[in-house]
């Protein structure tokens, strides 16, 4: 199971509804509604027609850069349609691709979602487009097949790592960990001061597998090709340097760091503890800051970000989770074609972003040049920009490999609550990734 769901990734207050596939709001809804996001101008040229899904946010979002679109280009009418989210909304936009009725412009994920779609039949190549140079390359990355780029961006990154209390490390003194040692070792300063030092929340079983997933980045500075030899069949979370990440789970169990109803506690109730500050630390997605926010508006100065630390704190970096795409698919010709390249190489600009975050608040970077988040952002977004800044990035392993085993978080609880040993969580993983990798006849396997 991966950790986005099918959908465009955006922000919701309270509930989550987006990418992330572990979470239990998966949306709802079905069919797929119509509605104009053209405003005011001349009759247009061309009339396109633009899927996204129906989420709140999504269809705000998308009608104000619809708007902001027309504005700039008036000639061009985008019509706005709506699928469900979740694993129906996964389904629609298979079908709509395979039986060639995909509408001329869609919003999808990135990564290996995105490489099951078949690009290179599928969707329109856009390596040659002049506006390629304005992405980032952690996001060309999660849309590149085959040496070729079919995608713009929907939205922003997220970052992979841990939340902090601010006040707990100023009132202990405490200074961000680069190195893991650093970390625990901060750890074990809170537990002594009273506090739970890391919140777990295996209530919702997605979120036990932050420690391993948001470590990749300290897998792939010791291993640059790990994700290439793990595609391969030649790399194994069984094995050094992944095996690791398994073991930094086990560890803040064997340490008694966690809190006291981590098996039961829920990602919301976890993020109260967070706010509270009867917990210091929480490895979580950065896409939740609205929900704290919401619980307490000062959480937003007070509640921090810092990337999972590894072994080395001079290559101490991100393990970021990239937007999600906009594409093209090959039934889109002509006129058509034209005008959907033109929407969405508006969409690679800054103006495009300031329409977005208008409509929206970012929770993260985006991936277009020339775009930053607004300077009175939350201070964890702030925090997870400045990974971006100093270029201290690396895409998570779901955008750089097909191979994501569904029963990854149930793996994760049992070695995250001590019922199994790292090194055998670990080796059942691989297994579990094995049966996948057979399904989707990759080499090697």
């Amino acid at each position: 199971m991966s950790l986005y769901k099918t959908g465009r990734r955006v922000l919701v207050v309270g509930c989550l509804a987006g990418t992330l596939a572990l979470t239990a709001c998966s949306g709802g809804g079905s069919g797929n509604a119509t509605s104009s996001g053209t405003t005011g101008g001349s009759a247009a040229a061309q009339t396109i027609t633009y899927l996204v899904d129906n989420s709140e946010n999504a269809v705000n979002q998308t009608q104000a850069l619809i708007a902001a679109f027309h504005t700039a280009h008036p000639e061009i009418t985008v019509q706005m349609e709506t699928r469900a989210q979740g694993t129906d909304g996964d389904n629609i936009v298979k079908t709509k691709l395979a039986t060639g009725e995909m509408e001329d412009v869609f919003a999808y994920n990135s990564g290996s979602l995105f490489t099951a779609l078949d690009p290179a039949k599928n969707l329109v190549d856009l390596t040659g487009e002049a506006y390629m140079a304005n992405l980032t390359d952690s996001f060309k990355t999660a849309v590149t097949t085959g040496g070729k780029v079919y995608g713009v961006p929907s939205g922003t990154s997220d970052g992979g790592g841990i939340l902090y209390n601010k006040k707990i490390y100023e009132q202990l003194g405490l200074k961000v960990p680069k190195t893991w040692d650093e970390f625990m070792a901060n750890c074990q300063k809170i537990k002594d001061a009273g506090i739970a030092p890391v919140i777990q929340t295996y209530g919702d079983t997605w979120t036990s597998q932050l420690f391993v997933l948001a470590d990749f980045y300290n897998i792939s500075q010791q291993d640059a090709k790990w994700a290439e030899n793990y595609t391969a069949n030649k790399a194994k979370y069984a094995d050094e340097p992944a095996l690791t990440s398994f073991k930094r789970l086990q560890a803040v169990y064997d340490a008694g760091y966690l809190n006291k109803d981590f098996a039961s506690a829920t990602n919301s109730q976890g993020l109260q503890q967070l706010v509270d500050g009867t917990g210091a630390h929480y490895p979580m997605l950065t896409w939740v800051v609205g929900t704290y926010v919401a619980l307490n508006p000062d959480a937003a100065n007070y509640i921090g970000f810092f990337a999972q630390p590894g072994d080395d704190a001079a290559k101490n970096g991100l393990t970021a989770w990239v937007s999600g795409g906009v594409y093209i698919p090959t039934t889109t010709t002509g006129d058509k074609l034209a005008a959907a390249k033109t929407f969405l190489g508006w969409l690679a600009t800054p103006a495009a972003c300031e329409a977005s975050a208008a409509a929206l608040a970012p929770t993260g970077p985006y991936n277009v040049k020339g775009c930053s988040v607004p300077a009175d952002s939350p201070q964890a977004v702030l925090d997870l920009q400045q990974y971006f800044t100093d270029g201290n990035v690396g895409v998570a392993l779901e955008f750089l490999s097909p191979l994501k085993g569904p029963n990854l978080e149930k793996i994760t609880v049992e070695v995250g609550s001590g019922m199994t040993p790292a090194a055998a969580g670990a080796a059942a993983y691989d297994e579990d990734v094995k049966k996948q990798a057979q399904q989707l006849a990759l080499p090697g396997w």
